[in-house]
């Protein structure tokens, strides 16, 4: 498939997906006039690189932990390094402190729009 149609079926814009060859976490072959042509397996390798990027990985981790990825949401990694799982390990816990930040901000968020709204039609009642 060529770029366009990677872009659209995982909503990645195409100038991403040049990124990402760049960056050496997908392949294309080249058709005889130069264009990009990716495999079907791409499609879901690029939703596995935006959930790790989403996820907070930078793109130097991804790619060491890449080859290990069989299908979405599946690792197998049976040679990992001492460095490799420090590495993640490290990930894990500014995951989980990006996680716990959010869920503070998400509650307080929550609380507000509680007040806001609890508060509205009192307002609107009294007048």
């Amino acid at each position: 498939m060529r770029i366009g149609e990677l872009s659209e079926r995982t909503g990645t814009p195409r100038r991403l997906l040049r990124y990402y060859e760049e960056q050496g976490l997908i392949v294309a072959d080249r058709t005889p006039n130069g264009y990009r042509d990716y495999d079907e397996f791409f499609v879901d390798r690029v939703l596995q690189i935006r959930g790790l990027l989403d996820a907070g990985l930078p793109t130097r981790i991804i790619k060491q932990i890449l080859p290990c990825l069989n299908k979405p949401r599946i690792i197998h990694f049976p040679d990992a390094t001492p460095e490799m799982l420090a590495t993640l390990e490290h990930e894990l816990q500014r995951m989980t402190e990006r996680v716990d930040c959010l869920t503070r901000n998400r509650d307080a968020i929550a609380e507000y729009l509680d007040e806001v709204r609890g508060g509205a039609p009192r307002l609107a009642a009294a007048g």
